[in-house]
């Protein structure tokens, strides 16, 4: 039946979409024609809040109408509000489109609608559901006695932080622009990378409180459209209360499998974003925080970095070794030496043996106690350099790591082999470029050292062939989150350990991308063979 009937089994347990009766009553509520009550209506809904600004005046150069604008303080552009709005509808300034042969409330709606107001974004209004979101988004309404309809002013503006360099996703080379909460802002980042017609954007309130704007954005024609349609019947089936980050949804959507690997890739780099893009995927974007969701995922997506691609293809792969190394060293570093220490000595040179004898003659407990004692200490002090005041945490993570070392290794409790086996790996965690991964290898270092604390190398191999096997049973919106290595794929081995030159990137990834697979028309080599031969 094929992919996403497969994972429907575990991701589509969702609960059907559901809204209180009150909340229906609410959003079918209808405006009245009388603006005062309309104006009460509006106060009492929103608990006579002191932020929310109703502004009466008379507009019509002849008869006069009441009209009511209604804005929240802080939310929305009070220049503007002045300036295109209140301005041009004032009875003192002169207005020949507003006549006195305009007699009734729909015609200057409609005049003011068509003629006065200078503003681009501009929709009807007939309901207090979607009066009260567009009131609380930051928009203006501007409502007229007598008339059963509104007007949806765009004019947000809100404080919003600049766009400045990533903070989790630093490069040497390459953009330092990373994305902010807003948005808009965001998307408009992405569209500065792909000037495409095909970059389509939807979006969605999600949240039946907090109502929070999601978009869903990809490249049509590049994309899958059953991943498309997937992304948006699984958004679709989420009903809660509030969307506060991105982590909800990722939370909320992905598969569920009881895994610790990530299913959902997330950058807040826009050139990583329109790179996913390109490759047919499906970027995922929540108001309020700078953090993007792509679907689908693979595992080889969380050891890839952006600045592989903006240098030499030779660099780009031996730092992409080296981060499989890493990763090696720390899943399986602490392990290797319970392992190697306890069962195995005949594994080891007979200097380096007799010198780890010599180190833990003092030491009071095994290989496997020592490490379980150094890793949660490290964890606490690596917990605690995140929390702390940034001025002082660098160096209280250092001086703590620095003397809790020296003093256990004096002390007799933990032997120097094992500070240098744990320091190590926790350095090594630190070299993959996506943090959600990296917490799944500190947390699947454990369970492993128990195996090789009970059975040796032979627990270490039966960890490891377990984790191999759910690793290649996960799929990430129908797509195998081990591709291209399971199922293996030759062609595009070329992005993977290795980051072969772009002009030998031709194909885009085949399991994910069904519509556009080629990604360059002829390499530079076969535009000179052609030149030459002609």
């Amino acid at each position: 039946m094929g992919f996403f009937n497969r994972q429907s089994k575990n991701s589509t347990d969702l609960p059907s979409p559901k809204h209180s009766d009150s909340n229906n009553v609410f959003q079918e509520q209808l405006l009245k024609e009388s603006l005062d009550e309309n104006i009460q209506y509006v106060r009492n809904l929103l608990g006579n809040s002191t932020d929310i600004v109703v502004r009466e005046i008379q507009i019509g150069a002849g008869e006069k109408f009441k009209a009511g604008i209604f804005y929240t303080d802080g939310l929305t552009d009070l220049q503007s509000v002045q300036k295109f709005i209140i301005e041009s509808l004032m009875p003192s300034i002169p207005n020949t489109q507003l006549d006195p042969m305009l007699s009734s409330p729909q015609k200057i709606f409609q005049v003011v609608k068509d003629q006065i107001l200078t503003v681009g974004a501009i929709k009807d209004v007939k309901e207090f559901g979607s009066l009260t979101t567009a009131l609380l988004s930051g928009d203006v309404v501007l409502l007229l006695d007598g008339s059963t309809l509104g007007l949806i002013i765009g004019m947000r503006g809100w404080k919003d932080r600049a766009v400045s360099e990533s903070t989790t996703e630093t490069v040497i080379r390459g953009p330092k622009e990373g994305f902010t909460e807003c948005i808009r802002t965001n998307t408009a980042l992405i569209r500065r990378k792909i000037k495409d017609q095909n970059l389509w954007l939807t979006t969605k309130s999600i949240g039946r409180v907090t109502k929070t704007d999601v978009a869903v954005m990809y490249i049509k024609g590049i994309v899958d459209d059953k991943i498309v349609d997937e992304v948006h019947r699984r958004l679709d089936l989420i009903d809660i209360d509030g969307i506060l980050e991105s982590g909800y949804i990722e939370e909320l959507i992905q598969e569920k499998t009881y895994s610790p690997f990530p299913t959902i890739y997330h950058s807040e780099r826009p050139d990583v974003i329109a790179a996913e893009l390109l490759e047919g995927k499906v970027a995922i974007l929540v108001d309020g925080t700078p953090i993007v969701l792509i679907v689908p995922a693979l595992f080889i997506s969380f050891v890839q970095a952006a600045e592989d691609y903006y240098t030499r293809a030779d660099i780009s792969t031996l730092i992409r070794i080296l981060r499989f190394i890493s990763i090696f060293i720390s899943l399986l570093g602490p392990s290797l030496y319970i392992a190697i220490t306890t069962f195995h000595q005949e594994m080891l040179p007979t200097q380096l043996l007799i010198g780890l004898a010599a180190q833990r003659e003092g030491v009071p407990f095994t290989a496997f106690i020592e490490a379980i004692m150094m890793e949660v200490t490290f964890e606490i002090l690596r917990e605690a350099g995140l929390r702390m005041p940034k001025a002082i945490a660098q160096a209280v993570s250092i001086v703590g790591t620095l003397v809790i070392g020296t003093a256990a290794v004096e002390a007799g409790i933990i032997s120097a082999a094992m500070v240098i086996v744990v320091a190590l790996t926790g350095i090594a965690s630190f070299v993959l470029p996506a943090f959600d991964m990296s917490m799944t290898f500190r947390m699947l270092r454990f369970p492993l050292m128990i195996l090789a604390a009970s059975f040796g190398l032979f627990g270490i191999i039966i960890g490891i062939f377990v984790l191999v096997l759910h690793l290649c049973s996960l799929r990430s919106f129908g797509v195998p989150y081990m591709s291209p290595f399971a199922p293996f794929i030759l062609e595009e081995q070329k992005d993977t350990i290795f980051r072969f030159p772009r002009w030998a990137m031709i194909r885009r990834p085949s399991l994910i991308n069904k519509n556009n697979i080629i990604r360059e028309q002829s390499t530079p080599t076969e535009q000179s063979r052609d030149n030459a031969g002609g």
